[in-house]
């Protein structure tokens, strides 16, 4: 189903009917994903990441660099209701009791660290669809307005010496790509959340011991468009553990990626331009392919449909470059079954000295939930409200228009976004709009047709919206009805 998130938004999904698990002859039912609400669940989650050069450098220690982290995250799935759920994440960037090695061998979790405290939070609170996708994040305000202030003051409040116009404009463009889309805060600090997602479904499937199921789609990179295949396939059951373990395969298409990539490749080509002089012309063709696979187990309850544990291996080559990523994510009120990379068990680890400083923490003051816990602001004056004979008073539907329209990849999975952009005009009606619309459910229409149904959580700034959709081909029919002459959105509250 097409989904939309702008600032502050939480997509809708449809109600289903969530079965119980059955065992029938015809296959394995693997249950919709039904938690239990108040609970929360602790995971034990290890990274890694392998970059290999070794085609640009002559020296080992320059061509590798292997970085990895571990990490013990808490998550509460806080209410559920028929358009999807509300979920908190506790995080931290403490090294759990009990892993392998010396501490300065997991870098990450010092990077990490560093990011909590950018942010400004280390809890974050979700809005998902039903299969626990991320459709939205909470408290967007005040994450963007800490990290504003920390680029303005530095971050213990005293401005950064030296600090140069362009660097300063490089940071205040990164606050305002996350503000624009808060997906990418919830990709810094909890990509778990979409990689358990990826095993739970919203209605039960029933599905063969061994008998493979592919899709595909089209993603878009760069303005180029690259199919990519998806195979599922059901590896085993446990009867007793009550569980089942699933495989997903997806490979880009490498022509289409390679096409893609070759600004990148042209940039690198350029940085060794002295080594690129003395390639054969077989290596400038190799150096010039580029290809992207990612493959995922999955072990999925049999009683609730969750993720109880998940092993990803996302590989990118491209340029003579091959940077490969490395995630386990296990519950740990549950048992590991699933066999981890040498490289996140590994006592003794070769890594890069980063000499990362750590830093300094923020001010004492409230944190995001407190925040959060704030009623929302009372409605504008300025806002339209017309009256409603059957109730209260009903706001105002607004008519918007659209300065730009285009379908980009999205930054945290495989699919795609339309990402529209508001003329100001329309930006400061639908400010008002949702400024007196804060806890009320909307629908957005485009050409008379809804294509989603938010709630409004916090009033919406910048003119800026996003609607994500796996189908790219959708998405791209709206962006061409949304640049002609006449084309409008409408929002209005749900009847």
């Amino acid at each position: 189903m097409t989904s939309l998130y702008w600032k502050s938004f939480a997509s809708a999904c449809l109600c289903v009917t969530l079965s119980h698990p059955a065992w029938s002859a015809g296959g394995i039912e693997i249950p919709g994903y039904a938690p239990a609400t108040g609970v929360e669940r602790s995971y034990r989650v290890q990274k890694a990441t392998e970059t290999d050069m070794s085609f640009w450098f002559d020296k080992p220690g320059a061509s590798a660099m292997t970085m990895r982290g571990a990490f013990r995250q808490r998550m509460t799935v806080l209410s559920r209701d028929e358009d999807g759920m509300r979920v908190r994440w506790s995080l931290s960037a403490d090294l759990p009791e009990g892993i392998a090695g010396l501490a300065d061998s997991y870098q990450m979790n010092q990077l990490y660290r560093n990011s909590l405290t950018a942010y400004g939070t280390a809890t974050l609170e979700l809005e998902t669809d039903l299969n626990s996708n991320p459709r939205n994040l909470s408290g967007v305000n005040q994450i963007v307005a800490h990290m504003r202030e920390m680029a303005t003051n530095g971050p213990d409040g005293v401005p950064v010496a030296g600090a140069s116009a362009a660097g300063q404009s490089g940071i205040y463009d990164i606050i305002a790509k996350l503000e624009a889309n808060p997906l990418q805060i919830i990709a810094a600090l909890v990509p778990e959340a979409q990689l358990l997602a990826t095993g739970q479904s919203y209605q039960a499937e029933t599905m063969e011991i061994g008998q493979a199921s592919a899709t595909s789609r089209d993603e878009d990179y760069g303005g180029v468009s690259v199919p990519v295949t998806s195979t599922w396939t059901l590896e085993s059951t446990d009867a007793t553990a009550r569980t089942a373990t699933l495989s997903l395969s997806e490979e880009a298409d490498a022509a289409a990626f390679s096409q893609s990539q070759q600004p990148a490749i042209a940039n690198l080509i350029s940085g060794f331009a002295e080594r690129a002089k003395n390639l054969t012309a077989d290596q400038l063709a190799s150096v010039k392919r580029a290809s992207k696979s990612r493959s995922v187990e999955l072990v999925v309850s049999l009683n609730d449909g969750s993720t109880l544990e998940a092993s990803e291996i996302v590989t990118v080559a491209s340029g003579g470059t091959t940077l490969r990523t490395y995630t386990h994510i296990q519950r740990e009120d549950m048992p590991a079954s699933l066999q981890l990379p040498t490289v996140l068990t590994a006592k003794d680890l070769q890594t890069p000295d980063l000499h990362i400083e750590p830093l300094p923490s923020p001010k004492v003051g409230p944190g995001i939930l407190d925040e959060l816990s704030i009623p929302p602001a009372p409605r504008k004056a300025s806002q339209t409200v017309a009256p409603d004979n059957d109730g209260p008073k009903a706001i105002a539907p607004v008519s918007l228009e659209v300065k730009s329209a285009k379908v980009v990849s999205a930054p945290t999975s495989f699919g795609s976004e339309l990402d529209i952009m508001l003329t100001p005009e329309s930006a400061a009606k639908f400010q008002d709009f949702t400024q007196a619309a804060v806890g009320e459910i909307t629908q957005v229409l485009i050409n008379d047709k809804v294509v989603i149904e938010p709630r409004i959580l916090t009033p919406i700034t910048g003119g800026h919206l996003v609607i994500s959709e796996p189908d790219s081909k959708l998405l791209q029919d709206m962006a061409e009805q949304l640049t002609l002459p006449e084309a409008k959105i409408l929002v209005r509250l749900r009847p």
